[in-house]
């Protein structure tokens, strides 16, 4: 059995079970067994990471960052291995998306994250010369991460963007690894060993568990010595965590489920009604759909393009071989979502059933059709996630159903609008946008939304129930680092007790205005 990574050591597990995964392309059972911990295990955990986090207190910014960069460097020497790893346990291709594209951003996060531990932009230092009041955000203490399914590298709990903004801010990690790629995990774990051992850190920043029991979860994110956890993952185990959470009074983010509506105005069908069935097609089966940005949510109205829409769009899922999803348990889930859609009114286009005679994880392409009036009859029903290769187009019989419908949408990461580039569909674009802006984190125009770029300005984030609050991000350093600090004021105390950030002799800042 393997062991867990614990105060800076490989540890044998408390277990009071264990598992092994599965190859979700040939359905064969991987080498490996790993422990589910018991609590024992967890308050180990907790322990460690509390050490750690008085230590980092004492780690300056330099060294941090250094630590960041050295990881980043051991994942790229041992790129080969993780990348066929992860391969194996997600069945997710090595090129181009796990070794050209989640890889590199995996280590362009850590830079990221090291260049914001080094300038400290994230505190935003607020000083009040006159009053010789002075704020800035700080380190909140240790951050739990719990890793999704579908991002084995770039939202790995190990070394992804919680990871990277949680270190940046000088907060110790408890990653609970996804139960799908924990072999992938244990690699990255090492990787941040060699980091550590590099950079001289005087504390683990790292603790990692493979799995645990459910309750065991709802006790770690409560624990007094928790000061922030992020989650990754579906709505239901999101709010489960979230109530644990708040009833002990901790703090916790939330990225769960979206659908991410697209809206075609008559127009952009009109100019392009067939490179849009392209576009969307390649979004929509990107990764098999398994894209927490993926779009599942498609609005038309009623028009001379919109039949061929519609059937183009069909045609493409119907046409293209499935990708094996990350797991049967994925696929099963994906199917019940299918017939509650279709219970709830919505009508089979293309697909609705697991691909026969396949030993992988496959689901056939499918899209879903709905009228206007069916979707504002049954708005809540039809908004359930199907969380894979799947897509309900709602087809609404004219402007005025359209924006009725839209006024029903629930909270969204994203939402899109594609308009006429002859300003055609101006007049109906900001009634559309009126209603979508309020119901997203990011608006997007005449593109797809499943890049999520490395940006500072991006927002991944949006209005419940995408997120447990529309307020905060989980990518764009440094405002992704912010989750996991605490709003800190010096009301008259010297200069010598002050943090550096907020003597009168600190370098300025541009976060934030110096009085």
């Amino acid at each position: 059995m393997e062991s867990i990574w614990l105060n800076g050591t490989w540890t044998a597990a408390h277990a009071l079970d264990t598992f092994r995964t599965m190859n979700p392309a040939t359905g064969e059972a991987l080498e490996g067994e790993y422990p589910v911990s018991s609590w024992q295990d967890c308050d180990l955990a907790l322990n460690a990471a509390q050490h750690a986090f008085v230590a980092l207190q004492k780690v300056a910014a330099e060294q941090r960052a250094a630590f960041l960069e050295a990881f980043a460097r051991a994942i790229e020497a041992r790129a080969s291995e993780l990348t066929e790893t992860a391969h194996r346990e997600t069945a997710l291709p090595v090129r181009p998306r796990l070794a050209d594209v989640e890889l590199p951003r995996t280590t362009t996060q850590l830079r990221q994250a090291a260049q914001a531990a080094r300038d400290g932009s994230w505190m935003q230092p607020v000083i009040d010369t006159k009053l010789n009041i002075r704020s800035c955000f700080a380190p909140i203490g240790p951050v739990v991460v719990f890793g999704p399914n579908n991002f084995p590298f770039a939202f790995n709990g190990v070394a992804g963007g919680d990871f990277a903004a949680a270190i940046a801010a000088g907060c110790p990690v408890i990653a609970k690894a996804h139960p799908l790629h924990p072999a992938t995990s244990r690699l990255l774990a090492e990787c941040a060993r060699h980091a550590t051992a590099v950079t001289g850190m005087p504390a683990a920043p790292l603790q990692m568990l493979y799995h645990l029991q459910p309750e065991d979860g709802l006790r770690l994110v409560a624990d007094p010595r928790v000061g922030a956890t992020a989650f990754t993952g579906s709505r239901a185990g999101g709010l489960a965590l979230k109530r644990a959470a708040d009833e002990a009074g901790r703090t916790i983010y939330l990225e769960m489920s979206s659908l991410n509506p697209i809206v075609f105005l008559p127009g952009a069908l009109a100019e392009r009604v067939d490179a849009l069935v392209t576009e969307t097609a390649d979004s929509g089966l990107a990764a098999a759909g398994q894209f927490c940005t993926s779009p599942n949510l498609l609005f038309v109205v009623d028009g001379p393009h919109t039949d061929a829409f519609v059937q183009g769009l069909s045609s493409a899922y119907a046409s293209r071989n499935p990708a094996p999803l990350l797991s049967h348990a994925g696929r099963d889930a994906l199917h019940r979502s299918v017939q509650a859609l279709t219970a709830a009114g919505a009508t089979v286009r293309t697909g609705a059933t697991p691909q026969s005679g396949s030993p992988g994880a496959c689901y056939r392409n499918t899209v879903l059709q709905v009228s206007g009036a069916q979707f504002l009859a049954q708005a809540e029903a039809l908004q359930k996630e199907a969380f894979g290769n799947v897509t309900t187009v709602v087809h609404c019989t004219d402007h005025a159903e359209l924006l009725r419908a839209l006024e029903t949408l629930e909270g969204n990461l994203t939402a899109s609008i594609y308009s006429a580039e002859d300003s055609a569909d101006d007049a109906l674009y900001h009634e559309v946008a009126a209603r979508l802006r309020p119901r997203c984190g990011r608006l997007l125009n005449d593109k797809m939304p499943t890049g999520v770029a490395l940006s500072p300005a991006m927002n991944h984030g949006g209005p419940y129930p995408s997120t447990g609050h529309a307020g905060f991000t989980a990518v764009g350093i440094p405002r992704s680092i912010q989750r996991f600090c605490a709003l800190q004021c010096y009301d008259g105390v010297r200069q010598d007790r002050l943090p550096a950030a907020l003597r009168d002799d600190a370098p300025a800042r541009a976060a934030g205005p110096v009085a």
